[in-house]
Parts: structure tokens; sequence; C-alpha cells
């Protein structure tokens, strides 16, 4: 059995949305407590929570889970830092992971069956990227195995880890999850959720 972890970004100001998303009510709770509760109920071990921009308010949001919640200063750089200062943390406390999953605190619909699905994908294949697929685009939720976490650290800018997606584009399985399409950047976007 490999070890896979996850680190979910929740580090951003939300700009377009004008408040922190992250504290958005939804299914009861919050964005980033509903994204917590998804992780910790999917096979990754640990789960880590990556804060930037609203940390003294998002933090109370999770702190009585069983998490490690690290602290983004250089969040406005761009996620890039975030996935750098999760990675980070992450392998110093677990040396022996196998893999991590990085996936964003504002896509709601993603459940923790995705989550095994990547990692089962990733016990099957041992493929060194497994990304959502949905329409054009390959994306995160996305699995990289710890021989790309040097690369992970040194990301720059806001680009994220799609860089490495193109680098390794013949060593990435992609899965389909439509569900991975949403993603709430917009009041809009937040409206359309709960609607929907």
């Amino acid at each position: 059995m490999k070890n896979v972890g996850l680190i979910i970004l929740a580090a951003g100001s939300a700009s377009r949305m004008g408040k922190p998303k992250q504290l958005l009510s939804y299914q009861g709770s919050s964005l980033i407590s509903h994204a917590v509760e998804i992780g910790l109920n999917s096979t990754c071990k640990p789960v880590v929570v990556v804060l930037g921009a609203y940390l003294e308010k998002v933090k109370p949001q999770i702190n009585k889970f069983p998490i490690q919640i690290i602290e983004n200063p250089h969040w406005k750089t761009g996620m890039s830092s975030s996935i750098r200062a999760g990675i980070t943390a992450i392998k110093e406390n677990n040396p022996k992971l196998d893999a991590v999953i990085i996936a964003l605190a504002d896509q709601p619909l993603i459940s923790e069956a995705v989550f095994n699905e990547l990692v089962q994908s990733y016990q099957q294949t041992e493929n060194i990227i497994i990304a959502a697929t949905y329409g054009d685009v390959i994306g995160v939720p996305a699995l990289f195995s710890r021989v790309l976490f040097p690369e992970l650290i040194n990301l720059g800018g806001d680009r994220g880890a799609k860089a490495l997606m193109r680098k390794y584009k013949d060593q990435v399985l992609s899965i389909s999850i439509p569900t991975a399409a949403i993603d709430i950047d917009t009041p809009e976007d937040y409206e359309k959720l709960l609607i929907g």
C-alpha cells in the first residue's frame, strides 16, 4: 500500500469574490470545513491545509480537525508558494510519503471517492502524475509522486502545478472528473452552486 497525503490549498485572497470564500456557507458548514471533512474521509493521510490571506478568520473554522495547518506568509506571490509550503511541511513530518494529492478548497463537488480514485489509480499504475480532466482541461485535484517533490518545491509564480503536467505530459494519467470543473471564484459561481 502506498502512503498518499493530501494538501488542500486555501491561501488565496478571493479577490473576485470580494470576501473570504473559504468561509462561504455550504451544506451546513463553511467551504473550508467541507473540504477538510472530505479529505479526512478519504484514504489520504495526513491532511495538510495551507492558509494565507484571512488566516485569522479561517483557522478557527478548522482548528478542531486532526490536520496540520500551514501558514504561507508569501501567499501574495501566487499558488506556487502555497504548494511549496505544503510540500515542504508534509515531507518533513512524513518522510515515508509516496505521493501527495493537491486539491483546492473551492471545489466543493469533489468527494472523497474522487481522492480515493486518484490513490487507487496510483497504486495500480504508478504514473508520476494522475490528474483530473474536465472539458479540455487537465488540472486539480491531481496526485504527484514523491519523485516530483523537489520540482514542486521549486515552482515559481502563480502557475501552480500545471507546468509540471505539461513537462511530463507523457507520464500523466488523466481521469475524467466532471465535478472538478466547478470552482467557486465569483459571487455568480457561488449562486450557481447553491441553486445546483
